[in-house]
This record gives structure tokens, sequence and C-alpha cells, in this order.
């Protein structure tokens, strides 16, 4: 297999490492197909791969990354800690149950995946991962669904802050002030469900006819042209697809650029609607 070149620009983060901004999400991936789709994406030039504990494919992941035949400083991993495993010794042992999984050395970036509040123990998954990056188990950590409050409380309790903020991120929810607060702490914003899980794609809907308006004036499609919407705001974005036509389709993103008023257009589709929890409401 010889893969493309790579296909995305990179985003440098506060800790001096950089991120390729557009990547593979694998959430709801069949462990049977990942590993083949990991693969594909790689071959394509995808050098990002976001996948998570709770996933339940992170042995594929790592399988598809050896089966692409590039070199493994060449790519970025993600993986996430998941909620029953907050705690400095509990997180620890995930991580490395995770690394053992993959069959990985380290991961580019580990993130808590909730803050789970009532639980009240994000401070001490934190802290493990501080550990685990100062060991070099891990380039770089972060969180994913964390709001404002809860990434000040890490600052306020560890002094450290986390590189990325992973949250639910699209034209319904396009989280300003969260991206406010993040960028002041020096954390960038990954977009997860980019498309509102395709409801911006919802045949009939209005979002759609907005976008597919806005992608007859640049020969593209409605879903590049939500994509090219995020990567334009310098957000990193990890849309998920089991196609690799999709995924393909998915990287054209890079070399057009959306007008003011395409812009304009796309911001009145803010509804302020999740497809997920309220990070404060998942325990």
């Amino acid at each position: 297999m010889t893969a493309a070149e790579p296909l995305a620009p990179r985003i440098a983060l506060a800790d001096g490492t950089s991120i390729p901004q557009l990547g593979l999400g694998v959430y709801k991936v069949p462990a049977p197909k990942t590993a083949e789709l990991v693969a594909g994406a790689i071959e394509l030039g995808y050098r990002h791969i976001d996948t998570a504990a709770l996933y339940k494919n992170e042995a594929e992941v790592g399988a598809g990354v050896r089966a692409s035949g590039v070199d493994r400083a060449e790519l970025y991993l993600t993986s996430k800690v998941w909620n029953d495993a907050h705690g400095v010794e509990e997180t620890r042992a995930a991580f490395l149950e995770s690394l053992d999984k993959a069959r990985l050395d380290y991961w580019d970036l580990y993130l808590i995946h909730w803050p789970a509040p009532t639980q009240n123990r994000y401070v001490e998954a934190w802290r493990a991962l501080i550990a685990l990056r100062e060991q070099g188990l891990v380039r770089s950590i972060g969180v994913s669904n964390f709001e404002p409050h809860h990434l000040q409380r890490l600052v306020d309790e560890t002094g450290v802050a986390p590189v990325v903020d992973q949250v639910e991120l699209h034209p319904w929810l396009p989280q300003r002030s969260l991206r406010a607060a993040a960028s002041a702490m020096g954390a960038a914003v990954e977009s997860w469900s980019p498309l509102a899980r395709g409801g911006v794609l919802a045949p009939g809907s209005r979002d759609l006819e907005v976008l597919t308006a806005i992608a007859s004036r640049h020969g593209k499609t409605p879903a590049q042209v939500a994509l090219r919407w995020h990567v334009q705001q310098g957000l990193i974005v990890i849309p998920k697809s089991t196609s690799l036509a999709r995924v393909a389709e998915n990287a054209a993103i890079f070399d057009w650029e959306l007008t003011a008023t395409d812009m304009a257009e796309i911001a009145q589709l803010e509804t302020g609607e999740r497809t997920g929890k309220h990070p404060d409401d998942l325990g």
C-alpha cells in the first residue's frame, strides 16, 4: 500500500506540538470494519485518527495503522478515558490498557472524554494525564466536552491547561463563548458531530437548502461546505464515515474558501440545539 501525501494542514498546540486539522473519527464504526477503514483513510492522505475506550475499536485502529505501512511518527492518534475510570490510579490503568489494546508505544493525544461532574473526579483524572505526559507515554493531553467552568477548575487546581477541548460543534451549535474561553486558556477547539450527526443535511430541511445553495456556487457538496465552515474558523474537525468514498470527499476542503456572505448565511442556521448530552448532565 502506498499512501498519499498528508492532505491536511497542522494546527499548532500550546505545548509546542501540532495536530492535523482534519481527522477521521471512528465513533460507532464497527470493530470488524475499523482496521480496513483506518488503513484506507491513511492511504488517502489522512494522518489523524480519533478513537476512545468507549468506542471499543482501539485495537482495530492500531491494526489499521500497522497495515497502512506509514511510519508511526507521521501519524496522529487520539484516544480518551471513559467516565468509569476517573481517578489517578484508575485513569492511569485505563490509559495503559488503551495502549496495550492498540499495541502502541504512545498516544499523540489523550483526552478525558467527559467531565462527569456528579462524580467530581475529573481533576484526579487530569492529574493522572499530567503524570503520563511527564513520563513520555503521551505527547499531549486535553479534554472533551468540558465547559468553561470545568476548564477553569483544572487550571485553578493543577496549574496545567488542556491543549485541546473536543466538543460538539456544528452550525446549529457554534459554541462561541466556549471557544473564546478555550482560546484564552490556550486550548485549541476540536469539533465532534461536525454535521450535527447529519441533521444539517436532512432532506427537505432549511439547513440543507442553505448549504446546497452555497455548495452550488462553489461546485462542492453541502457536507463539504459544512466542513469547510469548521476549518475556515481554525477549528480541528473529525468527521466520521464508514464509506471510503465519503472519507475522500470530506477531505476536499482545503483548496477553496467560503465567502463572507457564505459564512453569514451559515450563521443563520444557529439554533443552540445539541445532538448529544449537555456536559453538566452526563454523569
